[in-house]
């Protein structure tokens, strides 16, 4: 392990606070809080003279942009206020909006300003009686937020309607009606376009992260359309077949898609304004069933991208490590850094916290993806063309070291020229950060010799050996709602052999899944998803790993047992998670199994 000194024993008699003192790093969680927000006010200070100027230049254009946006534009992610029990007294109108439910806000007709030392600021279009002041107070606390009180400001009453028209998406809120207006007059294109917008806006509402839609004209065929919430699909709204026809030509001509051929897979994407942010929509359209179609829309919503300290907020040790290739003081010093895992883990996510992690007012960034998902600002971004001349990743990767970049973002390591390029490109002195698809840390080694030509393969792995500086290997679990979940001891959720399996006290205070939910939760029980990870890190110089290669070249088990290579294991982020109540103890053992 990292470090195997165990911190002082705790005096408090809470066992809770016991345990968390006992587990791998907490102390140095604790002690890292200062760190990780100096960190992040530098994020914000870096970029701060490009984007006033970049301000001035856009109002002298029309362009009405405040700081705050090109910052948050740029990538630059505000200090998070979140301690570790995830309560905060500070939220952004933004910030409130994404969390609390709608129905407890929306109906009351009030623009959520901002909460700020625990009190909760709010404008109202009407005066706001004792009981709904309340409500909301007890929403926002049982919704992860410390409000101690609720303070009314009032606002000039059409600045207050414009406001709630620009910022306020209304639409999330009715989409059951909009539905069943248009069904009783499919032709009415206007209700159409209605329900496309409620469509989008409820899903945002509920972040959906993918909309399903399948258009079948078979009679006995559903058509439905679902949202994936959380890593589960959701059935939403069954349509008849010529109203999901309808809904799909109008979405695939949005993306700039041919709506007349059903036949062939093909890709688009459209853009659109919820809550007084931009939207895009990435649309992949292909043939189903005998003369049907399926839609897949993948909703990018920047303000929903994790910053890096907020991603690694329970990782602490992995992601400085993590930053400190990040932000090398010296340029050359090379080698990779890979994220893997299977579809649907998060590695793109994680990718782009990585590069928003890097000063790129000083570092030159060159990503090279399948498709593009999120615009980053300060950095060079190419769109792989598969097909056609020079378009492909390793061709890319080739013509990329010759722009001078600092950093090699690469979407995805799919083949063996990739995989070579890449390596040429960590020995020549670039960091290369790429993702692949693999079960563990130690499996991605495998991964990557298998992609390898076999001519070849002893000399690229002696220079894979020589370039991994990092490995992560991460899933998403999905945490228990804090408003519903059932309080307990592990106990009386785990049986004798599974507390030891797990390895936790039979007396640990635990939260076990609440099936029945809560309005916090749309009555599911599960509020999100969280990162667990499987990370090796090798901590020594390129002329130490002579070992490593061996290893690599016998038995890739050994690697965890060599000197400078440093292990953490899904189990200790499991523990973390169930001491500290976000996941059921029933659903770890689950993960651990896997």
């Amino acid at each position: 392990m990292a470090d195997d000194t165990l911190p002082p024993q705790s005096n408090s008699d809470d066992p809770r606070q016991a345990a968390e003192a006992e587990l791998p790093g907490a102390l140095e969680r604790r002690q890292s809080e200062p760190r990780k927000k100096m960190r992040s006010t530098e994020g914000r200070e870096r970029y701060l003279d490009m984007v006033q100027r970049e301000r001035a230049l856009m109002l002298e254009e029309g362009v009405a942009r405040s700081t705050e946006q090109l910052l948050d534009m740029a990538g630059a992610v505000a200090p998070s206020e979140f301690e570790d029990e995830g309560i905060k007294d500070s939220a952004t109108g933004d910030q409130l909006r994404a969390i609390l439910p709608v129905q407890s806000w929306l109906p009351l007709s009030i623009h959520l300003i901002g909460l700020r030392d625990s009190i909760l600021r709010v404008a109202p279009l009407h005066d706001m009686n004792e009981r709904q002041l309340n409500s909301l107070m007890s929403t926002a606390n049982r919704s992860g937020f410390r409000v101690d009180r609720v303070e009314v400001e009032v606002w000039d009453r059409k600045e207050l309607i414009d406001t709630l028209r620009s910022v306020h998406d209304l639409s999330a809120d009715r989409c059951e009606k909009t539905l069943s207006q248009w069904l009783g007059d499919t032709d009415n294109g206007l209700l159409l376009n209605q329900f496309q917008r409620d469509l989008m806006a409820e899903a945002l509402q509920m972040r959906a992260s993918d909309i399903h839609l399948i258009q079948d004209n078979n009679t006995d065929t559903p058509n439905w359309i679902q949202y994936r919430i959380d890593g589960d699909l959701i059935p939403m709204h069954l349509l008849p077949g010529e109203a999901m026809a309808r809904l799909t030509t109008l979405l695939k001509r949005e993306a700039g898609l041919n709506f007349g051929d059903r036949t062939t897979p093909k890709d688009g994407r459209f853009g659109f304004t919820w809550q007084g942010r931009g939207i895009d929509v990435r649309v992949a359209a292909g043939p189903h069933a005998q003369d049907g179609e399926k839609l897949t829309l993948r909703l990018l919503d920047r303000a929903a991208l994790k910053g890096f300290d907020e991603l690694f907020r329970r990782h602490e040790e992995v992601g400085d490590y993590l930053a400190k290739l990040l932000s090398p003081d010296i340029k050359g010093g090379g080698g990779m850094i890979l994220l893997s895992g299977p579809t649907g883990s998060g590695k793109t996510t994680t990718l782009y916290a990585c590069v928003q992690q890097i000063d790129r007012r000083r570092r030159h960034v060159l990503t090279i993806e399948d498709p593009i998902e999120y615009e980053l600002r300060y950095a060079t971004q190419w769109q792989v063309r598969p097909g056609m001349p020079g378009g492909s990743f390793a061709e890319l990767i080739r013509a990329s070291m010759r722009h001078d970049p600092d950093y090699i973002v690469i979407g995805e390591m799919r083949d063996a020229d990739t995989v070579e390029t890449s390596l040429k490109a960590a020995e020549s002195g670039h960091t290369v950060i790429s993702t692949i698809h693999a079960d563990t840390a130690l499996q991605t080694f495998e991964r990557l010799r298998s992609l390898m030509p076999h001519e070849r393969e002893r000399s690229s792995t002696y220079t894979l050996a020589q370039q991994v500086r990092c490995i992560l290997n991460q899933r998403l679990v999905r945490t228990l709602c804090q408003g519903c979940a059932h309080k307990g001891k592990a106990e009386d959720a785990l049986s004798a052999d599974e507390l030891k399996e797990i390895g936790i006290e039979p007396n640990i205070p635990v939260h076990r899944h609440n099936s029945s939910g809560c309005d916090l939760c749309n009555r599911t029980g599960i509020s999100g998803r969280t990162l667990l990870l499987d990370a090796l890190l090798v901590t020594l110089g390129p002329a130490q790993r002579n070992d490593i290669y061996e290893a690599l070249i016998g038995n890739v088990n050994d690697v965890i047992n060599e000197e400078g290579v440093v292990i953490y294991t899904r189990r200790e982020g499991l523990v973390d998670l169930v001491v500290s109540g976000l996941v059921d103890p029933k659903a770890a053992i689950s993960y651990l199994e896997q």
